[in-house]
C-alpha cells in the first residue's frame, strides 16, 4: 500500500495538471475586481475573433497571487474548426528576454561576473568589434561593451530593422540561421556597432548574446540551464526552445498581417527578426535567448507570479529580492531615453518609459494616457504576445496571440478593461 501511495504521488507531481495548484484560483470579487466589468476582456477577445483579426487569443489575469480570469477564444488556425485550448503552445518571441535576463542575473548572484565586466572577457571575439562612423569608416568604440550594456540594450548592437548601413549588415548576416552559439558569435563579431556602448538605447540582439554568456559562464547549454534553474523549480512544464514530439499537436500556426490586403496570412516559414529563417522549433541549432522560446499562458504566468512574489513561488526561489529590484528599476544612463522596440527615435515617450535589466519600466502612466502604476514592468513579443506586472496594484496580465506585424491596439484595450474592473 505504501508503495502504491508513493507511486501515485510521483505520477500526480509529474502531471501537467499539478501546476494548477501552484497558483490558486479565486473569484474576481474576492480580489477586488468586478466580474461584470472584467467581462469586457472577453468581449474584446470575441470581437477580434468575429472580425477575423486574429485566429485565437488567450488571456490570463492574476491579482494578489490568485488567478481571477483565464479564457481562450477562437480556433487553432483560421483554416481549421478546432477550437484553441488553454494549454496550446505559442511562440513568445521577445518575452523570452526577461527569462534569459533573469538567468544571467542568477549567475551574477553567484558572483561569477560583475555587471561592468567587458563582454570580451567571456567572448574574446568581441574585442575586434568596431563602430561604423557616419563617414563610413570603422573606429574603436569609446567604451568597451559591458554585460550591463547587453541587459539594458545600450550595447550598440542591432536587429537589422531599418535601412541604416549597420542594420542592413545585420539583416543580411543570417544570424538566426547560425549553426550554434559559436557560429552566432562569430557572425556577430564580424559586424560593426551602430554606436559606442552606453551612448544610446537601441533594441537589439543583445539578449541573444546574453544567452550565449549564460552558456559560457555556467558551462551548461542554454536550454538545460533554464530547465534546471528556472523551469523545473517553478513547475513550468510547457516552456522550451525545442517543441517535444509528444507536444507538437499543441503547437499552433503563426500569421502575419498584410498591410495591403489588411488580412492575416498564414506563415509557412518561421520568422526571426522580421524575416524568414531556416531555423525550426522542432530542431533548432541556435537557441535564441532573445526570442526563441515557446510557452503557454499558464506557464508564463507562473514565471511572472514568481516575480510579483519577489522572486519566489511555492518555496522555489529563482532570484533574490534585491537582485530583482535591481532589474525592475531604470538602468539607462543619464540622458539616454527609451526609444521603443523599433530602435528609432520616438520622442513621444519622453521620460515616461525607462528600461531596467531585461524589462521595460513605466515611469509616468499619465503622460502615456494609460491606466497603470509607476513602476509597472512589462515586455511583448513579435507575434503580438504581451505581459505586464503592476507591483502597486498586485496585477499580472499575460495575453497570447500569433500575429506578426499586429496593427491592433489589443494591449491598450485589454489594459483599460482590466483597470476599469478594479473595485478596490
Amino acid at each position: 500500500m505504501k508503495t502504491l501511495y508513493f507511486t501515485l504521488l510521483i505520477i500526480i507531481s509529474l502531471s501537467p495538471f499539478s501546476i494548477i495548484a501552484q497558483i490558486d484560483y479565486s473569484s474576481p470579487e474576492e480580489q477586488g475586481i468586478s466580474s461584470n466589468r472584467l467581462n469586457e476582456v472577453s468581449r474584446i477577445s470575441k470581437n477580434l475573433i468575429d472580425d477575423n483579426k486574429v485566429s485565437n487569443i488567450t488571456t490570463i489575469i492574476n491579482r494578489n497571487g490568485k488567478i481571477v480570469y483565464f479564457q481562450s477564444f477562437g480556433k487553432r488556425e483560421f483554416e481549421s474548426d478546432k477550437a484553441i485550448k488553454k494549454n496550446d503552445l505559442y511562440r513568445i518571441y521577445s518575452m523570452t528576454k526577461p527569462i534569459v535576463s533573469l538567468a544571467i542575473m542568477q549567475l551574477y548572484e553567484r558572483e561569477l561576473f560583475q555587471l561592468d565586466d567587458p563582454v570580451e572577457k567571456f567572448l574574446p571575439e568581441f574585442s575586434k568589434i568596431k563602430v561604423l562612423s557616419d563617414d563610413g569608416s570603422l573606429k574603436n568604440p569609446k567604451e568597451m561593451m559591458t554585460i550591463k550594456n547587453l541587459l539594458n540594450h545600450t550595447a550598440g548592437l542591432s536587429y537589422g530593422w531599418t535601412y541604416h548601413p549597420v542594420d542592413q549588415k545585420y539583416y543580411y548576416a543570417g544570424l538566426y540561421d547560425s549553426k550554434g552559439s559559436d557560429d552566432f558569435i562569430s557572425r556577430v563579431s564580424n559586424l560593426p556597432l551602430r554606436f559606442s556602448p552606453g551612448e544610446k538605447f537601441y533594441y537589439s540582439i543583445a539578449t541573444d548574446v546574453l544567452g550565449v554568456l549564460v552558456e559560457k559562464i555556467s558551462g551548461e547549454p542554454l536550454d538545460q540551464y533554464l530547465k534546471k534553474h528556472i523551469f523545473d523549480p517553478l513547475g513550468m512544464v510547457d516552456t522550451f526552445f525545442k517543441v517535444p514530439v509528444n507536444k507538437r499537436d499543441r503547437f499552433i500556426p503563426n500569421y502575419s498581417y498584410n498591410k495591403k490586403t489588411k488580412k492575416a496570412e498564414k506563415l509557412n516559414n518561421e520568422y526571426f527578426s522580421n524575416k524568414p529563417s531556416s531555423r525550426s522549433y522542432y530542431n533548432p541549432e541556435f537557441l535564441s535567448g532573445g526570442g526563441g522560446l515557446v510557452s503557454t499562458a499558464k506557464d508564463f504566468m507562473i514565471f511572472a507570479e514568481s516575480l510579483r512574489n519577489n522572486g519566489e513561488l511555492n518555496g522555489a526561489r529563482i532570484i533574490n529580492e534585491e537582485t530583482l529590484n535591481l532589474m525592475i528599476k531604470n538602468q539607462l544612463p543619464n540622458g539616454v531615453e527609451f526609444t521603443g522596440s523599433s530602435g528609432e527615435p520616438q520622442n513621444w515617450y519622453g521620460d515616461s518609459i525607462k528600461f531596467g535589466l531585461g524589462f521595460g519600466i513605466i515611469n509616468d502612466p499619465e503622460y502615456l494616457k494609460s491606466s497603470g502604476s509607476v513602476g509597472e514592468y512589462f515586455w511583448s513579443g513579435a507575434a503580438g504576445t504581451f505581459f505586464w506586472i503592476d507591483p502597486e496594484k498586485e496585477i499580472i496580465v499575460v495575453t497570447l496571440i500569433q500575429l506578426m506585424n499586429n496593427p491592433y491596439p489589443i494591449r491598450q484595450q485589454i489594459k483599460e478593461a482590466v483597470y476599469q474592473s478594479l473595485i478596490e
